[in-house]
Formats: C-alpha cells, structure tokens, sequence
C-alpha cells in the first residue's frame, strides 16, 4: 500500500524535471549538467549539485470579532480577478513570520502583530512558465474591527466577508483554494 508520501512523489517524479529549463552547470557553465535525482542536478565538470527545494510562501486568514475573513482580489495571473488570501513568497533573509506581516502591509496596508501558525502545505505554483514548489504556511490573524484595509502590491482591492458567507470556490488558486476549505472545516477561527 502506497502512503501519501510515495504517492505525491510519484506524481512529481512523473512530471518534467524542476530544473529542465537549466541547461546549463550555475557554478561552471559546462553544459554536462544533468538529472541527479528527482529534484536535483549535477554537473559532471566541475561536481556541483544543485537541489530544487521548495520555496517558502505564506498565507493569512486575518479575522476581525464580527466574524469577517479580510480577502483580497487578484491584480495580476495566475488567477487574475479570484479572490484570495494576503500572502505571498518569503524574501531572502526574512524568517517566515517576518515574510507573512510584510506580504500583509503590502496587500492591504494593515500592520499586524501577533500572528499564529495554523498549518502548512506542499503547493505547486506557475510562474513565467516554469513550476515552482512552494511550502505555504497558513496562518490566524486577529484585527480589531475599526481597520481598513487598502488593497495594494499585488491584490487590486481587499474587503471582509462574512465567514459563514466565504465561498472555496471564488479562490482561483487551488492552494488556497484547499487551505480556505480545511479553515471552514476545522473552523480555525474559533481557536
């Protein structure tokens, strides 16, 4: 019997390499720069390695006491115009909770200080036609009621919903998309 595990490596190692698109050995530029192993190539010059690990990305469920989800809508692909969660990549040199109040402050102008983990998931992303893995941490975010936030960066607009009106389905990212689902499910909000 097959674990998850096994099973999400089989349909990664079934699709093309995270590295195709590198032809060529980043430390020597010897085109003898070949598959390793699954998420990895070597150069058979010069024997650097170099692992395609996933990045870190973030995701906030900010919550306000009348029950409202604070959403944002897309500015730019993928999934342009759908809602979503303010979040985004971790910058080099940034702890993870560091990377979450920035992507905040930049999607909706709010500053926020506590943050709680909530969980995370593996989550593939496109971009500039290339996959990129990502582990997403999801995390609760509790605002007082008298915020406003302004959607900026790369959310054209934020607003609240009610929680008992949040639709899965209006997120365009499927990452989210299943976050937003376990959220409603576990009811995370009342932790």
């Amino acid at each position: 019997m097959r674990t998850n595990r096994s099973k999400s490596l089989v349909s990664f190692v079934s699709m093309s390499h995270p590295l195709e698109k590198f032809k060529f050995c980043p430390a020597c530029g010897s085109a003898n720069w070949r598959e390793h192993n699954f998420k990895s190539k070597q150069c058979d010059d010069c024997g650097f390695v170099y692992y395609a690990n996933p990045q870190s990305a973030t995701a906030a469920f900010i919550m306000n006491s009348r029950n409202e989800l604070l959403v944002v809508r897309r500015a730019k692909e993928p999934s342009k115009g759908t809602l979503d969660l303010p979040g985004g990549f971790v910058d080099i040199g940034e702890d993870i909770e560091q990377g979450m109040r920035r992507e905040i402050l930049e999607e909706t102008g709010l500053v926020v200080d506590k943050i709680e983990y909530l969980f995370s998931t593996p989550n593939e992303y496109v971009y500039s036609d290339m996959l990129i893995h990502t582990m997403d941490s999801d995390y609760l975010v509790r605002v007082p009621d008298d915020v406003h936030p302004i959607g900026g960066d790369d959310a054209a607009d934020a607003h609240w919903i009610p929680i008992d009106e949040v639709r899965p389905e209006d997120f365009g990212l499927l990452s989210i998309r299943r976050a937003v689902i376990r959220f409603l499910k576990e009811q995370l909000w009342l932790k």
